[in-house]
């Protein structure tokens, strides 16, 4: 687990506690994206890094640039993430987060990989099934791999399920080769 990944769990907790609290979850989805985004340019990465720069300009700067939409407890947030020098984290911070929403919405978001095109009725009888399987409300996105060669991978949360010839493949040679 990488150290942004540990630092970010407790941030997105706490927001998370917060956002339930307040009923809006949105809110917080849009700012803390708006931070990751922020926190993902070249630039603000290198002025947060430099030992010159006080954690008070930071916070004035990026709440600057933030403007409106920097509502008060995400003020608040902000000003701890940036006193703790963990706004690097905040792309972990905003993931986190999403996934806790997405449970508490009882939503989720899973990919299917496929070798060849998806037709529409496809699609939802899949998005249908996934969701009945799960219990849950499911965004299904699809891409295509024409290197899977045939069937497809299928990605939601922690399960995988690849029922592609490549994986199958992949799955024989290990098995010849011991």
């Amino acid at each position: 687990m990488s150290e942004h990944q540990s630092v970010a769990r407790p941030y997105a907790q706490a927001v998370f506690e917060i956002a339930r609290e307040d009923g809006n979850f949105q809110a917080w989805s849009d700012i803390l994206a708006f931070f990751a985004a922020l926190m993902a340019h070249a630039d603000m990465r290198e002025l947060v890094r430099n030992p010159r720069v006080e954690r008070a300009q930071v916070v004035q700067l990026v709440e600057g640039i933030c403007g409106d939409r920097l509502f008060p407890r995400a003020k608040s947030f902000l000003r701890l993430v940036i006193d703790n020098r963990r706004e690097l984290s905040l792309q972990k911070i905003a993931s986190q987060f999403e996934a806790m929403r997405a449970e508490a919405e009882g939503k989720i978001d899973a990919e299917l990989i496929t070798a060849r095109p998806v037709t529409e009725p496809q699609r939802l009888q899949i998005a249908q099934s996934l969701s009945q399987r799960l219990g849950r409300e499911v965004s299904l996105q699809i891409t295509e791999d024409p290197g899977l060669i045939g069937g497809a991978v299928l990605r939601a949360g922690d399960m995988v399920v690849d029922a592609s010839v490549k994986g199958r493949l992949a799955t024989l040679a290990a098995h010849l080769v011991h």
